[in-house]
């Protein structure tokens, strides 16, 4: 009951500095912060950045009921709003009604049959990938994750080939978004988003180029009517209750957003699933072994996803321990209480899963790569919101199905043919952006295996 309510500043919390509060901390490693602030503070841990009120939290039962409450708890925090330069208000960052509809009218377009008809795109981009790599070769398999997952974005969602050079500017300017975004979150997000600073004028500059493309690309659609087969043609024939369809800043911004998680977070799964595959040759070994029994040489399909389960295990694990959004951060548009205490009106609401998936009180030997754990029902087990790298509640990640799909088929076709082995004396250090990339990517060799 409210009146019993207590206020969320009586809570243990870190030490802080007398101007700049927990910033400092916060910007100089945020996931160690926050890992430190679960294990010595507790669920709820009171948090001043600047002059901003905050909140870290690292109950399951918490971010349930936090998420749950889309009205109360909103993303209007600093952080979105520089998200919004990117992605506009497509459902990665509206609210409300607007949100609602942009849901309904998205949400056939991940229907599961729409989806399967993509397993052969991926597969076939994966093949291409292939036949650049050659037994003894160095990569940034990053690099390669990335490049790779453009293409098919590109392919899925416009129906047009890598090679060109609208393909260039889209991944220009989300290295740049990446980039400039960190710079920022580091700032304490002090400055408005679109202070003109060189990174930020370089950011928009790719931005437009980027959105150019996009629009022009509408447009033709609009023009030239008809499915094309890939999911620009869905978004513009889908229509609401009343008929309504997308305007063309809606589309551009749900495209935008399409792009950025449909590119962005399945080839940082990738690239961290091969670091770890080749940290642990067990589980590699397991994966080899599974591939060879269901697969024998021949390129997965859609049909073979059931019976790939450990690749899956890999994925998810892989995801556990890197998950490709390291940071949930909400709003509160009022006072709100949980538990007992009242978190004020404004506070910005901090949830991890990077904290969340490595807590000893949920996994055993949380920071050891083991993907024969997700064997059985380990998922139903957990406490709902203890994994949730596609988010959790309401507002799950509409993709998650095409994501998985997506880096099970790759992973799949590539780990037939090739194992890697990380080059030597490589700092392979964590980059928490807007996703998680490794910050000067994953170099490794190559090696072909046998027969």
């Amino acid at each position: 009951m409210p009146q019993l309510a207590q206020s969320f500043k009586q809570l243990p919390t870190p030490k802080a500095h007398w101007l700049l509060g927990h910033s400092g901390q916060f910007s100089k490693n945020p996931l160690q912060f926050l890992c430190d602030c679960e294990k010595h503070y507790g669920g709820i841990v009171p948090l001043r950045l600047g002059l901003s009120q905050a909140c870290s939290i690292s109950r399951p039962d918490y971010i349930e009921e936090i998420l749950k409450e889309r009205l109360v708890f909103v993303k209007n925090t600093p952080g979105w709003r520089a998200i919004r330069t990117l992605v506009g208000t497509g459902l990665l960052t509206s609210e409300g009604d607007f949100w609602a509809k942009q849901r309904r009218l998205t949400q056939p377009v991940f229907h599961h049959q729409r989806i399967s008809d993509y397993a052969s795109t991926m597969v076939r981009a994966a093949e291409q990938l292939l036949e650049i790599w050659q037994d003894g070769a160095t990569r940034d398999v990053h690099q390669d994750m990335m490049h790779l997952t453009l293409d098919i974005v590109m392919q899925t969602l416009f129906n047009i080939d890598i090679a060109g050079p609208e393909a260039q500017k889209i991944s220009h300017a989300l290295d740049l978004c990446m980039v400039w975004f960190s710079r920022r979150q580091k700032q304490g997000f002090a400055i408005p988003p679109r202070f003109p600073l060189p990174a930020t004028r370089r950011y928009l500059a790719a931005l437009a180029e980027m959105d150019a493309f996009i629009y022009r690309l509408i447009q033709q659609r609009r023009e030239n009517s008809g499915d094309s087969g890939d999911l620009l043609s869905m978004l513009l024939q889908v229509q609401d209750e009343d008929g309504s369809k997308m305007s063309d800043r809606q589309l551009r911004d749900e495209l935008a957003t399409l792009m950025l998680a449909g590119h962005e977070t399945t080839a940082n799964a990738l690239a961290w699933t091969w670091m770890l595959l080749s940290q642990n040759p067990e589980a590699e070994r397991c994966l080899w072994e599974e591939l060879d029994r269901v697969l024998a040489g021949r390129v997965p399909t859609m049909a073979d996803l059931p019976r790939l389960t450990y690749t899956q295990q890999a994925i998810d694990e892989s995801m556990r321990l890197y998950p490709p959004v390291v940071l949930l951060a909400r709003s509160a548009t009022q006072d709100y209480v949980l538990d007992g205490y009242t978190i004020p009106q404004n506070c910005v609401v901090l949830m991890s899963p990077w904290v969340m998936h490595r807590n000893a009180r949920y996994f055993s030997a949380p920071k050891c790569f083991q993907p024969a754990r997700w064997q059985g029902d380990l998922k139903k087990q957990l406490p709902k919101c203890t994994y949730i790298p596609f988010g959790e509640g309401p507002r799950i990640c509409i993709g998650k199905s095409f994501a998985q799909m997506e880096a099970v088929l790759i992973l799949a076709t590539l780990a037939q043919r090739y194992q890697v082995r990380l080059v030597e004396g490589q700092a392979i250090v964590p980059f928490p952006s807007i996703t998680l990339r490794p910050a000067q990517g994953i170099k490794v060799q190559l090696v072909r295996r046998g027969g």
